[in-house]
C-alpha cells in the first residue's frame, strides 16, 4: 500500500512540474529495460510537436504484433528507452512543415512507425495512408500491418498463382488468416499448421484446404501424403526454430522456403550447401520496411489491402480490446497463444 502510494505521489509531481512548466503530456508505454512483459510500463510523458514531413496523430486504436514482443525483448537492440507498437489509427491533430496531403481531422492509418503504443504519436507522411470510410479504425489498426506483410509475401517475395501449393504455418495467426485467404481468393491450395485442434476449425474457415496439427503429428510427412510425394512450392515460416529444418523437406526442388518470424525461437544457422541438398531450394528473410521503401507502394499497398477488405476478399473479424494500460496483458496473451484473433489497444 505504501509504495502505491508512494507511485501516487510521484507520478503527481510529475504532472505539475510538467504543467509549471507549460508542457503537455500523454499516456504512453515505455520500456526501460529489455524483458518479459513487466517491463511495459504505463506512465506520463511530454507531446512532442511534429516537424517538417510529420503529423501528429491522436490514436483511437493501436495493433499489437510480434514485433512488438521481439522488440521488447531486445532481440533488435532498440535503443532505450522507447514506446513500442509499430501501427495504428486515428485522426491527424497537428501538421508539420511541407504536409501537403493531409489535413487536421483526417482520419489515417499507419504502419512501420515505433511509438504507436500511446495516446498520440508522431508519424512521417511516408507510412501514413488514408483510411476509408467503411474500415473503422480498430479494423485498420488490427490488420493494416498484417495485410501488408501477407500482401507482399504473396504477390512479390513469390507471386502466387492458381493451383500452386503453399504450405502455411500458424494459418490461424494474424498474418495466416489473411494471407490463406487472399491466397485462395488467387486459386492457390492451401495446406496450414496450427497447434490446437480449435486453431483447425479457424484455419479452415480462412481458406485451408488442408490443416495439420504439428503438436499431433509429423507435419512434414502430412504434407508429403497430401501432395503425393511432390513437396510444396512455397513455405511460409513465422514459427522459426520448431518448424526449421521440416520446412525444407516440405518443398518440391526450386521451391521457396520465406521465413518472416520467428515465435518459437530464431533459426539457428545452417550449411546453405543444404538447400542444394533438398532440391536447390531459394530461402530468403524479407521485411515489410524495405517492400515499403518507396512512398508510392504504401500507398498502392494500402490501397489494394483496403480494397480487398471492402470488397469481402479478406474478411478481418473483430479484434479484441484492451485499455492501453493493458498493454502487458496483450503481451501474455499473444505469447501463450491464448487469443484466437488479433488484439488492439484503446488510448
Amino acid at each position: 500500500i505504501h509504495s502505491i502510494d508512494f507511485i501516487k505521489k510521484s507520478t503527481t509531481r510529475i504532472e505539475n512540474t510538467f504543467t509549471n512548466l507549460g508542457i503537455q503530456i500523454m499516456k504512453a508505454i515505455q520500456i526501460h529495460n529489455y524483458g518479459d512483459p513487466n517491463v511495459l510500463n504505463y506512465e506520463e510523458i511530454p507531446i512532442v510537436h511534429p516537424k517538417a514531413g510529420e503529423v501528429l496523430i491522436r490514436n483511437r486504436a493501436v495493433g499489437v504484433n510480434f514485433v512488438d514482443i521481439y522488440l521488447r525483448k531486445g532481440i533488435f537492440n532498440t535503443p532505450l528507452p522507447f514506446i513500442p507498437g509499430k501501427e495504428g489509427a486515428g485522426d491527424i491533430i497537428a501538421i508539420g512543415e511541407g504536409v501537403k496531403d493531409f489535413s487536421v481531422g483526417d482520419r489515417v492509418a499507419y504502419i512501420e512507425t515505433l511509438g504507436a503504443y500511446a495516446e498520440q504519436t508522431i508519424v512521417p507522411v511516408h507510412f501514413l495512408v488514408p483510411l476509408p470510410d467503411n474500415i473503422s479504425y480498430e479494423t485498420a489498426a488490427a490488420s493494416l500491418l498484417k495485410g501488408l506483410t501477407a500482401r507482399f509475401l504473396i504477390r512479390q517475395t513469390f507471386q502466387v498463382k492458381a493451383n500452386h501449393i503453399l504450405l502455411v504455418h500458424a494459418a490461424a495467426g494474424g498474418v495466416g488468416r489473411i494471407l490463406t485467404q487472399w491466397a485462395k481468393h488467387l486459386g492457390a491450395i492451401i495446406i496450414g499448421t496450427v497447434g490446437s485442434s480449435e486453431k483447425i476449425r479457424i484455419a479452415k474457415q480462412n481458406g485451408c484446404d488442408y490443416v495439420i496439427n504439428y503438436n499431433e503429428c509429423d507435419f512434414v510427412t502430412q504434407v508429403k501424403t497430401i501432395t503425393h510425394g511432390q513437396g510444396c512450392h512455397v513455405v511460409y515460416d513465422s514459427i522459426g526454430k520448431k518448424t526449421f529444418p521440416g520446412s525444407l523437406d516440405c518443398l518440391r526442388p526450386f521451391g521457396c522456403f520465406v521465413s518472416f518470424g520467428f515465435s518459437s525461437g530464431l533459426i539457428p544457422p545452417f550449411d546453405i550447401l543444404t538447400l542444394l541438398e533438398k532440391g536447390s531450394l531459394y530461402a530468403t528473410w524479407p521485411g515489410l520496411t524495405t517492400y515499403l521503401s518507396k512512398r508510392s507502394d504504401v500507398l498502392s499497398m494500402s490501397k489494394e489491402f483496403f480494397d480487398i477488405v471492402s470488397n469481402n476478399i479478406v474478411k478481418i473479424q473483430s479484434p479484441f480490446q484492451l485499455s492501453l494500460a493493458h498493454a502487458a496483458e496483450a503481451h501474455q496473451r499473444l505469447e501463450s497463444r491464448e487469443l484466437t484473433k488479433a488484439t488492439v489497444l484503446i488510448p
